[in-house]
């Protein structure tokens, strides 16, 4: 663990070079706009637990669309952290981005009900890369890290 305030917690599955371009694309931009008493932590979803998340001031979650579903590795993370972190971060900030071979419609909704349930605030839209790979995701992931950690700098969220 680091001594730092404000930690801005990455919890993506990447089981391919795709998936893993996104999130060092997300790690990449979330690094470049580090306040003060930041730092950004990146696991993977069987490597998180509850105490990851307690010890986060803001969660970013990428998963790849599997079935029409998030990753069963994401899955197994909701089911590991959602009571021990029920009550202690509600109004948690939070950011997804799905790697959507389709339409990412039902990863989506799914983990958009996951995180109501633990009353956790979404900071924007989801980010769906949709299709066929295209090097406009990374850089739209990159944004993606940066504003989280920007406005978790300015206290923004």
């Amino acid at each position: 663990m680091t001594d730092t305030s404000k930690i801005l917690l990455i919890v993506a599955h990447a089981p391919s070079d795709n998936t893993r371009r996104l999130r060092d694309a997300v790690l990449r931009g979330a690094q470049a706009n580090l306040g003060e008493g930041m730092a950004v932590r990146v696991l993977a979803p069987l490597d998180a637990g509850p105490a990851d998340v307690l010890a986060a001031r803001a969660v970013i979650l990428g998963t790849p669309e599997n079935l029409g579903y998030m990753s069963g590795a994401l899955k197994d993370f909701f089911d590991r952290i959602y009571y021990p972190c029920l009550e202690r971060t509600q109004g948690m900030p939070y950011a997804l981005y799905v790697r959507a071979g389709h339409d990412g419609t039902g990863t989506r909704r799914a983990v958009e009900s996951i995180a109501t349930g633990l009353r956790w605030r979404a900071v924007q839209e989801p980010l769906i890369c949709r299709g066929p790979f295209q090097d406009d995701f990374t850089i739209r992931c990159g944004e993606l890290g940066a504003l989280m950690a920007a406005g978790l700098d300015m206290g923004i969220f």
